[in-house]
């Protein structure tokens, strides 16, 4: 199984779940360019997604940082390159020095995560 195959299970999960605000995943057809996906995919095959998705879970800062705590099986990190499932709150980690102002500009809000699954099924 490839990690996009994975990223789309995960973000047709996370989807339909009660404490999820939002998911942004290309192969998605809830997502805004999910047509230029499909056209720009190299097989038919493919969804038009990557290893990589984002999703806005129901809350603040504080339970954001309480269910990436509570991940067992997910590596917690700030880079999401490498082979391992990786994930990473940006308001936390990448862009915490950003200025709450610009980053809720491009979308980083406090309830944002990036994700980054493995190749293994």
């Amino acid at each position: 199984m490839k990690s996009a195959d994975n990223a789309l299970e995960i973000a047709k999960w996370l989807e339909k779940h009660p404490k999820i605000e939002k998911v942004l995943y290309p192969g998605l057809p809830s997502h805004p360019q999910h047509k230029i996906a499909l056209k720009n995919r190299a097989s038919k095959n493919l969804s038009g997604g990557s290893g990589m998705l984002g999703f806005y879970i129901k809350g603040n800062l504080a339970k954001t940082n309480k269910f990436l705590s509570s991940l067992k099986m997910i590596t917690l990190a700030e880079s999401l390159g490498g082979v391992e499932s990786l994930i990473e709150s940006p308001a936390l980690m990448t862009h915490g020095s950003v200025p709450v102002e610009v980053r809720k500009k491009v979308g980083i809000d406090d309830n944002f995560c990036r994700f980054s699954s493995n190749r293994r099924g």
